[in-house]
């Protein structure tokens, strides 16, 4: 069977936006895959973080894939930092890596901004420690955002390198699963903006968090506009808001945004909004709850991720044993 490696950042205020992009697509994939979930906090420290908020944030990570409906059973669900195998891959990976290719990654030019030269070592290398989370489980396939198909891309790059270079075929070249359009979720303030946590609105996004009447009153105060809706998706065309909208009730009730439209044509957003607020409330708020419920017994998480991390290991040592061996590095 194929093998999937993702994983969230525990940066706190998991948000409906990570659920419908990310988190929800983990869930399907048990299907048909191998999959090793992981709470990416060696990633999080890349910038500062308060210690004790990482920890409740990586545990906040895991009870959200529990509660989304990842089965620890049936997936690995763990905390990077608890496999020491992603470190010692990402320092080979660092030596294998070029120097140009990392100067290429947009997304350290969008996080370093104009203070380039206060950022982190850290920073400037998480694609190389990103393709050792993927590599040292000899992943052959992860589930990606737009925004990270560069980091992939590098991975397969870096993978292809060291085989090229040691003349061996250790690693597979990783292929993307891309999922539709609808899962870009905006903010519900300004439509042209991801929804984020680092947003001064809170009611800018919907979390996990969110009990029903948050979410309701959340969705009442979405910023919409003036005009009906459409009866195609042409018609959404620079209404970013209208937009946004149509694509999370598209999302959460898995139709297109051409069947959306094809059912609330012509409609206000009078009519709209309470039919979006009804079916969120209805898949999203369950989910908080379970969220919760989990969160409130710290313990389980923390043994499902004890557990979690020991079968990661498992597979994740002899990868590292074998190119230690490759590289030519004494093995204890």
């Amino acid at each position: 069977m194929s093998r999937i490696f993702s994983g969230v950042q525990p940066s706190g205020n998991l948000h409906l936006g990570n659920y419908l992009g990310a988190i929800r697509n983990f869930v399907g994939l048990q299907d048909d895959y191998e999959c090793i979930y992981c709470a990416v906090n060696m990633h999080a420290i890349t910038v500062w973080q308060d210690p004790e908020e990482l920890r409740n944030n990586t545990r906040e990570v895991a009870a959200a894939y529990i509660a989304a409906g990842v089965d620890p059973k049936r997936s690995i669900i763990f905390a990077q930092s608890t496999v020491p195998a992603h470190a010692e891959l990402a320092w080979i990976f660092n030596c294998v890596a070029r120097l140009g290719w990392m100067n290429r990654m947009t997304q350290f030019k969008e996080k370093a901004g104009k203070n380039r030269e206060n950022a982190s070592l850290g920073l400037y290398a998480y694609p190389s420690l990103m393709a050792a989370d993927i590599m040292v489980y000899k992943a052959t396939h992860v589930p990606v955002g737009e925004d990270q198909k560069q980091h992939l891309e590098l991975t397969r790059d870096i993978a292809q390198k060291f085989n090229n270079d040691y003349g061996t075929e250790t690693f597979p070249l990783v292929e993307p699963l891309i999922f539709g359009a609808a899962t870009r979720v905006m903010s519900l303030r300004d439509g042209s903006k991801k929804m984020s946590k680092s947003d001064p609105s809170d009611y800018s996004r919907i979390t996990f968090t969110d009990d029903r009447d948050s979410i309701a009153k959340k969705l009442r105060k979405a910023r919409t506009d003036a005009d009906p809706l459409p009866d195609a998706e042409e018609g959404l065309k620079d209404r970013p808001e209208a937009a946004n909208l149509v694509g999370i009730y598209a999302a959460l009730a898995n139709l297109t945004r051409q069947e959306v439209l094809n059912e609330f044509a012509g409609a206000a957003f009078s009519t709209f909004k309470p039919a979006l607020t009804d079916l969120a409330v209805e898949k999203f708020g369950p989910i908080g709850e379970e969220m919760k419920r989990l969160m409130a017994d710290p313990g389980h998480v923390d043994a499902i991720l004890r557990e979690g991390a020991e079968r990661a290991s498992a597979i994740a040592a002899p990868v590292i044993d074998e190119v230690k061996e490759v590289v030519g590095l004494i093995r204890p």
